[in-house]
């Protein structure tokens, strides 16, 4: 990753982190820079500074808490998924700087993407990078993207890359990213997800993802949405769990969230073969079948 990197001594704590994102969301507290735990002013462009973390261990009990939730099997190697929980606390320290140009609340996450080396055992530690970069146009406002690394002993074994969206007065002429193509509707569905109202709140638990609008019916409708909203990567980890048995020890898994899955809900899965690729969806269980989710499964680059 270009530009320079901030190690930390540790992972920041997440506590404090929303504390200051919502002081962020509140308007005139950038007059405030100087008071502890206030946001200073905002700034105009991404930091061009990453942060990291080394040595991340993974604790058994949580990994194994984070398993149930998304329905993936507790092993000796940890789930793809599992470096962006890890990661998350870098995330959120990086977003919520008063010098960030966005507020962290009300950012939505469009796509993700995981490209898993090799399979990273359950006791390895991992020297965790974030960094964001591409600030861009788009359809809705403006975007750009979150990358974060893992390395094992100097060894690249994970990557991601996540977009995300700042909504605001956007450019027409901006080409949204392409995501992956779903599944024929010819394609049978092979799951069907019945969600409990409390998922978003399970989920961050497990995660401390606590974006509000996944918690709590007022919270949601105060950022515009009816009720609340799954967590994007609850989807993903989800849709991988239902994947077991194909899932190949290195490889790329792409995702594109194309609508919001409104909890409590019912969600079907599909999957079919497309050459070396796997295609997949996660679709509403009405006769519309409105498209949640389209993820592709390959070969990594």
């Amino acid at each position: 990753m270009p530009g320079g990197v901030r190690t930390l001594d540790r992972m920041p704590s997440l506590l404090p982190l929303y504390g200051r994102a919502g002081l962020a969301a509140v308007p005139g507290t950038g007059l405030l820079g100087r008071l502890p735990l206030v946001p200073g002013p905002r700034g105009r462009e991404l930091p061009p500074e990453g942060l990291s973390v080394a040595g991340v261990a993974t604790d058994a009990s949580a990994l194994a808490a984070y398993c149930r939730a998304c329905g993936l099997t507790l092993r000796n190697e940890i789930p793809a998924t599992w470096p962006h929980v890890l990661s998350f606390p870098l995330q959120m320290a990086l977003m919520s700087a008063g010098s960030f140009p966005f507020p962290l609340i009300g950012l939505v996450h469009l796509d993700n993407e995981i490209v898993q080396r090799r399979p990273v055992g359950l006791g390895e530690r991992l020297d965790l990078e974030v960094r964001a970069t591409g600030l861009r146009p788009h359809p809705k406002g403006r975007a750009f993207s979150l990358l974060v690394r893992a390395r094992v002993g100097g060894e690249d074994v994970w990557e991601e890359r996540g977009t995300i969206l700042h909504r605001g007065a956007g450019d027409p002429g901006a080409e949204p990213e392409a995501g992956p193509d779903p599944p024929g509707d010819d394609v049978p569905d092979s799951a069907e997800w019945r969600l409990p109202g409390d998922l978003g709140r399970r989920y961050a638990a497990v995660s401390g993802d606590r974006n509000p609008i996944h918690l709590h019916p007022l919270a949601a409708r105060a950022l515009g949405f009816p009720r609340p909203i799954a967590h994007g990567m609850w989807t993903k980890a989800r849709a991988l769990a239902q994947l077991e048995g194909r899932i190949p020890s290195a490889f790329r898994v792409a995702v594109s969230f194309r609508r919001p899955v409104l909890l409590p809900g019912t969600v079907r899965f599909a999957a079919s073969a497309r050459g070396r690729d796997l295609a997949f969806a996660v679709r509403g269980s009405g006769r519309e079948r409105p498209l949640h989710l389209a993820g592709e499964l390959s070969p990594p680059a």
